[in-house]
């Protein structure tokens, strides 16, 4: 399933209302897609052809493990030194458009539902030869290597390709679309894909230790954070730190699905950093 919503920027006229769902809290905060306007882009270096939106970075004190960005890579465009620090691991999965992305001299041709892990110190470098844009989200974490246990490798799949499993007494209404076998202790994050039809629900308040990143690629619901509900559709991000409650009603008419970060696998650090 590739319908997946893509930002393009641009502006609001100068007619139109302030008024709008945005919302930075103590222990959340929603981005919608309407504040992800040509403005609010950055550019990094030694890419070409590059701009980004910047929906979520480490901050003392809120959530501090990972950063997610939404990049689209023009026609032309690319990097071949499109990583800076040694120690980030990273996930690209492509919502439109297609890219060539090498890893250490392999090519493989991404296009929507692309999903790429790339280990931290991987070699890669990603093009656009295409004639339109292609716009991926990155989400980075510092890898957290654990003696005797290696490294997890390099690998590119597809959405199509990957399981899809239901949750427990749901009868499909919500199920979670994984990349990575949720066992494999190699790994210290997971990016998946979650799912619900209309009218399914997270039917408890979770509350955990994991923070959170949560891409709406399609549908709308009305989503519990904190002590607050909120409406989000295709194209808002929320951001939520540790222990954060959350549940969630989806609504229709057709299917609420988002891109899930989560942070798993590791001891807790005894001292603050």
């Amino acid at each position: 399933m590739t319908d997946h919503y893509t930002p393009t920027g641009g502006l609001p006229p100068q007619t139109a209302l302030l008024t709008d769902r945005a919302v930075f809290t103590d222990s959340y905060a929603v981005i919608p897609k309407g504040t992800l306007r040509d403005i609010t882009t950055s550019l990094l270096p030694h890419w070409t052809g590059m701009r980004m939106w910047v929906i979520a970075r480490p901050m003392t004190g809120f959530s501090e493990t990972f950063s997610h960005y939404i990049a689209e890579l023009s026609p032309g465009g690319g990097s071949t030194a499109p990583e800076g620090d040694a120690t980030a691991q990273a996930v690209l999965f492509v919502v439109s458009g297609h890219a060539e992305l090498t890893i250490a001299g392999q090519t493989h041709l991404l296009f929507p539902g692309s999903y790429a892990y790339l280990p931290a110190g991987t070699d890669w470098t990603i093009a656009n030869d295409h004639d339109a844009p292609c716009t991926f989200h990155w989400i980075r974490k510092a890898y957290v290597a654990v003696p005797g246990i290696a490294a997890p490798r390099p690998f590119v799949t597809q959405e199509a390709d990957a399981t899809t499993v239901a949750m427990p007494g749901t009868e499909g209404a919500w199920s979670t679309t994984r990349f990575v076998d949720p066992t494999d202790v190699a790994h210290d994050m997971h990016v998946n894909i979650v799912n619900f039809l209309p009218g399914g629900t997270i039917p408890f308040m979770e509350t955990h230790v994991m923070e959170h990143g949560l891409y709406v690629l399609q549908g709308k619901a009305v989503y519990r954070l904190n002590r607050d509900w909120v409406e989000v559709e295709a194209g808002d991000y929320m951001w939520l730190r540790a222990f954060c409650p959350q549940a969630c009603y989806a609504g229709g008419p057709g299917p609420f699905r988002y891109l899930l970060y989560k942070d798993v696998n590791r001891h807790m650090p005894l001292t603050l950093r």
